[in-house]
């Protein structure tokens, strides 16, 4: 059996099709598509995270996430590491909620470091939060239909 045939070990194993990877590819690394989304990106705050986001440029791609932690609040590379670890595994369990085709920052901004099951479920508000803005219109298409 290849490897892309084998289901996750925490998949349902009803062939749900659903994989809990967190691939290369939803890795956002490009320099370009970066910069593009610090300044034409629309943001929102919500704890523990501020949460920059915009289109994706290329749509046959998968959503792209960056995750950052602060170096000037947390010294000690062990704990931004244990973060960014405790974030990429809330994403890689709940990435299915995203219906939409984006690129976005999650970056931390809470002081201390929480539990899992905080950054767990606070990580699929930020998922919901991005459905709905995704599923708006921009306001300058709605002005030009009408």
């Amino acid at each position: 059996m290849k490897k892309s045939e084998r289901e996750s070990p925490l998949s349902s194993g009803q062939g749900s099709g659903v994989r809990f990877t967190f691939t290369k590819a939803e890795r956002l690394s490009k320099e370009k598509w970066i910069q593009e989304l610090f300044e034409k990106g629309s943001s929102f705050y919500l704890y523990p995270f501020k949460i920059i986001y915009c289109p994706h440029p290329d749509v046959g791609l998968p959503n792209q996430v960056l995750i950052t932690v602060s170096s000037r609040q947390f010294k000690k590379a062990v704990e931004r590491n244990l973060i960014k670890r405790r974030i990429r595994e809330a994403y890689r369990t709940q990435k299915a909620v995203l219906k939409c085709s984006l690129i976005f920052v999650l970056a931390y901004t809470a002081k201390e470091i929480l539990p899992f099951s905080e950054v767990k479920t606070k990580t699929l508000l930020a998922l919901n939060k991005l459905n709905t803005f995704s599923t708006q219109p921009p306001p300058s298409v709605e002005k030009s239909q009408g």
